[in-house]
């Protein structure tokens, strides 16, 4: 079996009830509930939530809520691979079998369905144990600054400063939309960030975090804007 976890819980500080905001017109939380079921993917698509209106608007879109997730692991500190682990567990605890899991954000707008089928079959032809979506730095990194005590700069990597921008490595980030894994993987503890996972390449204009209201508002400009232009055609 495999199945889609999504994460939402209800004490976001920073943008309150993220999850269910009004994100160009519905509650976030519902595009990915809706691409996940575009893909034909899975056989549960599941949001562990301690929250009962997170629970109840998931619903209303087709997501299934099973459990109410632990207050153990309910709280800031709490990592997205212990949610997913705890999901799988209740799900072989009732004797079903879960051979991959996807943990899906609730606050990934820009998700696409082709990337996630992408890193579906991608995992799947292969040995590696996680997929998961990166993208590309829109700059250099090798040509950081940062600001010192003193109010100057300093290059952080002062030897590439002078290097030609195109013959510098090209860095990628985790685009913090999906990751793809074996079930046993999720179990184990297995680190996402090694030789073991695939990274699933995104466009940048399909990528922007949402963790504080800048974040937001940036998000719905950028996706409007992507719209209007016929998703990227």
């Amino acid at each position: 079996m495999n199945i889609a976890v999504i994460p939402a819980r209800g004490g976001s500080k920073r943008i309150p009830r993220k999850n269910i905001k009004s994100f160009c017109g519905k509650p976030i939380i519902a595009y990915s509930i809706e691409v996940a079921q575009e893909t034909g993917l899975f056989d549960k698509i599941v949001v562990s939530t301690d929250d009962e209106e997170i629970a109840t608007v998931a619903q209303k879109y087709g997501a299934e809520i099973p459990f109410i997730r632990p207050k153990e692991i309910s709280d800031d500190y709490t990592g997205t691979n212990a949610v997913v682990k705890h999901a799988i567990q209740w799900f072989e605890n009732s004797l079903t079998q879960v051979e991959y899991a996807c943990c899906l954000y609730a606050t990934a707008p820009f998700v696409q369905s082709e990337y996630l089928k992408q890193s579906y079959q991608a995992l799947n032809d292969s040995n590696k144990i996680f997929s998961f979506s990166v993208t590309s730095f829109a700059f250099p990194i090798q040509r950081s600054i940062r600001i010192c005590s003193n109010g100057g700069v300093e290059a952080i990597f002062p030897e590439t400063m002078l290097q030609r921008s195109q013959d510098l490595e090209e860095a990628y980030h985790d685009a913090g939309q999906f990751y793809w894994g074996r079930a046993q993987a999720f179990l184990n503890d297995r680190t996402m960030f090694a030789t073991h996972s695939l990274p699933i390449i995104l466009p940048r204009h399909l990528v922007q975090d949402i963790d504080t209201p800048e974040d937001w508002l940036r998000a719905e400009l950028m996706y409007r804007a992507w719209l209007e232009h016929g998703e990227g055609s």
